[in-house]
């Protein structure tokens, strides 16, 4: 089997959730970023290449079958949905996909999508499955032998990867252009397997859990009887530039440390 994970997302430029949007897609503005579709189109070639089943998994609610209807009429073999409401934590999420994906020999996934997600889910997918993880792929040459890729690395920096046996890999949306649907593909009624799981309530990683951001701080407004003074205020133009200050300390000392400046610039 090989298995191809999808997010349904709402593809404007605002997504929803973020600015008071809404809590799920708007069904009119919702598909899948570059970058899944590039991973079905990696699966695709693997599979003409060396043969197999690709399987298309998503998790939502029952809107999301759009994106699983396009990629059965690009190629897909089959396609599940495992029923969930939108939005999710994304260890559940993997652990949804790990339960589809437990006999697949290879899991595609985007790097990251496109409602401004971490990317975490296809590291989780493969601790779920205990195999191994290729993330971050810029560039891919599959052959029936394996397949040879090259990583992103932080600094620029690339690592040349030669795979071999079960993986999960996530690649960036340039790495690929998903193919077009055949006219017979488009046409077809397909079936969409639907999985309920079990409501399980994650302790460690609540549905309602969202990344650390400070709190916006109050600043007085600049000071200057001319806009170019007020602006020197804001920019603090002339004067003294801080150096920082390098300081060893033992681990309790240095969290105090670190909670002190934090209270000195108005963060917590």
């Amino acid at each position: 089997m090989i298995g191809v994970c999808l997010k349904w997302v709402d593809r404007r430029p605002e997504p929803a959730g973020v600015g008071g949007g809404p809590d799920q897609p708007d069904e009119r503005f919702a598909g899948v970023s570059a970058a899944d579709q590039a991973a079905l189109e990696w699966a695709l070639r693997q599979r003409d290449l060396a043969g197999g089943e690709i399987v298309a998994v998503t998790v939502g609610p029952a809107a999301a079958d759009a994106v699983l209807r396009d990629a059965l009429a690009a190629g897909a073999d089959r396609a599940v949905r495992v029923d969930r409401p939108f939005g999710a934590p994304s260890r559940t999420v993997a652990d949804d996909l790990a339960t589809v994906f437990a006999e697949a020999t290879t899991v595609w996934c985007g790097d990251y999508s496109f409602d401004r997600g971490t990317g975490s889910v296809p590291a989780f997918v493969a601790a779920a499955l205990g195999i191994g993880q290729a993330l971050g792929l810029v560039a891919i040459d599959v052959d029936v032998a394996g397949i040879g890729a090259l990583r992103r690395l932080d600094g620029g920096r690339r690592e040349r990867l030669a795979i071999t046996g079960r993986a999960v890999l996530s690649v960036e949306g340039g790495t690929a252009l998903l193919r077009r649907a055949p006219l017979r593909g488009l046409l077809a009624k397909p079936v969409i397997d639907v999985v309920v799981p079990a409501q399980r309530i994650d302790a460690a990683h609540p549905a309602d859990a969202r990344p650390f951001r400070p709190r916006p701080r109050a600043f007085a407004p600049p000071a200057g009887s001319t806009a170019l003074d007020r602006i020197r205020t804001l920019t603090a133009a002339g004067a003294t530039v801080a150096h920082g200050e390098t300081v060893t300390l033992d681990p309790p000392a240095a969290a105090e440390r670190i909670l002190s400046a934090l209270r000195e610039w108005g963060y917590i």
